[in-house]
Formats: structure tokens, sequence, C-alpha cells
């Protein structure tokens, strides 16, 4: 059962690439966890079966054994492959688009929604004024026609012609 469960802790890490020491073991996991595989990209060395990942679990455990401390050996990692190898990069100037590419990217988005929805209210508005003009454009149309079929029949006298009493 424990050899279960460690074969799920460690499903890229190969038997033979195990410490003996429990302790050097764990730090080495730590540090695996910490660093990209370079060829997968979106897992760590610790949990890509990708051959580059296994050359460098080797190296992390080489490096322990020697007697490198954790940060020595993410320096060592990070000065041969970039920042690109550390899964959380440092935040310095030229990371910076790393960490808050994110948010300004959710920040235009919002924006956007935003905008989008005041435009619809807006449009909405003005359409509700287009309405509203059109239905008083309408009223004063035909109280101005009613008003000059009004004035079409009636003398100058102020007599009506449709009506015969007051001819």
């Amino acid at each position: 059962m424990a050899l279960g469960m460690m074969s799920g802790l460690a499903l890229a890490v190969d038997p033979d690439e195990i410490l003996d020491d429990p302790a050097l073991e764990a730090r080495a996991r730590e540090i695996s966890r910490e660093l990209r595989c370079i060829t997968c990209q979106s897992q760590s060395i610790d949990d890509s079966d990708a051959p580059l990942a296994k050359d460098l679990r080797l190296i992390v455990r080489e490096r322990l054994v020697a007697g490198d401390s954790d940060q020595e050996i993410i320096a060592f990692m990070t000065q041969r492959y970039g920042d690109y190898v550390l899964l959380k990069p440092a935040l310095r100037s030229d990371t910076a688009i790393l960490w808050f590419a994110p948010l300004i990217a959710f920040g235009a988005a919002l924006g956007g929604v935003f905008f989008y929805f005041r435009q619809i209210q807006k449009n909405s508005f003005n359409d509700d004024r287009d309405i509203s003009s059109q239905y008083n454009d309408d009223m004063y149309t035909e109280n101005h026609c009613t008003d000059d079929l009004y004035k079409d029949n009636t003398h100058k006298d102020g007599g009506d012609t449709d009506n015969p009493e007051t001819t």
C-alpha cells in the first residue's frame, strides 16, 4: 500500500532516479516541482515523462548529492535555460509582463464588456427616443392635416361649407 501511494506521488520519476537519502529526495522533488519541463511547457519536470525532464531531474539530484543548496541549483538551471525554466519566475523588470499580462488582459476584457453593455443601453435609449419622436411627429402631422382640412372647408367669412346651418 505504501508503494502504491509512493508511485502515485512519483508518476514521472523513475525508480532509478530516486535518491537513497529520503531528505535529499524530498528536496529534489520540491525543486523539481518549481522547474518547468522545456519540452512540455505546462508541466514541472517532476510531472513530465519527457526525456529532457528526466535529464533535468538527474541534474538536480547530482547537484544535491554534490552539496549544492536549493537556491544554487535553481540559479544553475536558470543560468543554463533562462527564466523560462521557472514555473514561477521572479518578479523583475524583465519578467513583469509575465506577471501583469493576465491582469491587463482581464482588465481589457472587463472594460470591453462594460462599454459593450453601455453602448447597448445607449442605443436602447436612443431607440426609445426615436420611437417617441416618431410618435410625436405622427401626432403633429395628424393634427396638422386635420387643421388643414378644417381650413379648406371654411369660408372666408368663417362659415363652414359642410354645415348648412352656418351658411
